[in-house]
């Protein structure tokens, strides 16, 4: 009887043990899910990078989902086009009547050209025949010279949208590029119909900075300095979970945050402002705390953690960046 409880005393110490430890956490600013607007393209998937090949949606934005493009209706089907008398009724009119005066001739005794007997007759009949031979020798040259230009090959474009400064270009020599983050040449990088946008080595060092920036203030829950950090959309994201922290009696700390590898998946503009998209992989210590005493419930401050997440920023014409959404991979 008693090594059945301490069996029982040790299985239910096993089966607690990993409720007591600090666990992992995944507390950090817009983790475990997708919020923030990416201007028209919010409800579209962001470009695959090395860094992170695909993305999570979305799922909280104020900015409405853009309504599915219709399929064009299919045009009419152009009326099927007559033969050489339908398309040209001078002719027709022409044929026709020469072709009744030979039958009322025949109906008056006169034959079908005026009488085969006679040299008139018989001159009347070739008149018809070279008449009537030169018509058509003019219908087939008509129609030999429409054909020979409705079978000049069209070439290929590539739209690049009713936007100022912009346009076509063949598709062969649309620019497509890619780099990581913190690298020094510029890039140029765009798609659809929006103007590129050209993302300079500063850009790359304001995105790092904005990620360091933005965990800081959240694990402090400085939501003054978020306000220089995010836009108006995300504060109020990380303002709502940093009041459930707090009902709940626990701070997240975000610290010492690392970059470890960056990409950019797109770069636009739209209404005035510069978007920008970009993969990046990086490692913290990530713990979560109760206010009262500071102990860690979740993470451990000995261990880095490692996340990817795409995160897209914001600017005005000749302002700063800011942090506009995250999305998880």
């Amino acid at each position: 009887m008693k090594k059945f409880r301490w069996f029982a005393v040790v299985a239910a110490l096993i089966i607690a043990a990993p409720l007591l430890a600090p666990s992992a956490v995944d507390a950090r600013a817009g983790a475990g899910s997708g919020s923030g607007s990416r201007g028209s393209r919010t409800d579209k998937a962001p470009a695959p990078t090395q860094t992170a090949p695909t993305a999570k949606p979305v799922e909280r934005s104020t900015t409405p989902a853009q309504p599915a493009q219709k399929a064009a209706a299919p045009a009419p089907a152009a009326p099927q086009a007559g033969g050489f008398m339908a398309r040209n009724p001078f002719l027709s009119g022409l044929m026709g009547g020469m072709l009744g005066a030979g039958l009322i001739g025949m109906m008056f005794g006169g034959g079908f050209a005026g009488g085969l007997g006679g040299g008139a007759g018989m001159l009347g009949l070739l008149l018809q025949v070279l008449l009537i031979g030169g018509l058509g020798y003019l219908a087939f040259r008509l129609i030999r010279g429409r054909m020979a230009a409705s079978a000049q090959p069209a070439q290929a474009y590539a739209y690049s949208g009713a936007k100022p400064g912009l346009t076509d270009v063949p598709l062969t020599d649309m620019p497509m590029a890619r780099q990581s983050v913190g690298t020094s040449a510029p890039l140029l990088m765009g798609g659809g119909s929006s103007p590129q946008l050209a993302i300079a080595a500063e850009d790359y060092t304001a995105f790092e900075s904005l990620l360091a920036d933005v965990q800081a203030a959240y694990s402090k829950g400085d939501l003054a300095a978020m306000r220089s950090l995010a836009t108006p959309e995300m504060l109020g994201y990380f303002s709502e979970e940093l009041s459930g922290n707090a009902s709940r009696g626990v701070e997240n700390r975000v610290e010492a945050v690392k970059l470890e590898q960056g990409d950019l998946s797109e770069a636009w503009s739209e209404a005035g402002l510069d978007y920008a998209t970009v993969a990046m992989r990086f490692s913290m210590i990530d713990t979560t705390r109760t206010i009262a005493d500071g102990k860690i419930v979740a993470g451990n401050d000995q261990v880095r953690t490692e996340a990817t997440e795409i995160w897209t920023f914001l600017r005005g014409r000749g302002g700063k960046w800011i942090l506009s959404a995250i999305q998880q991979t």
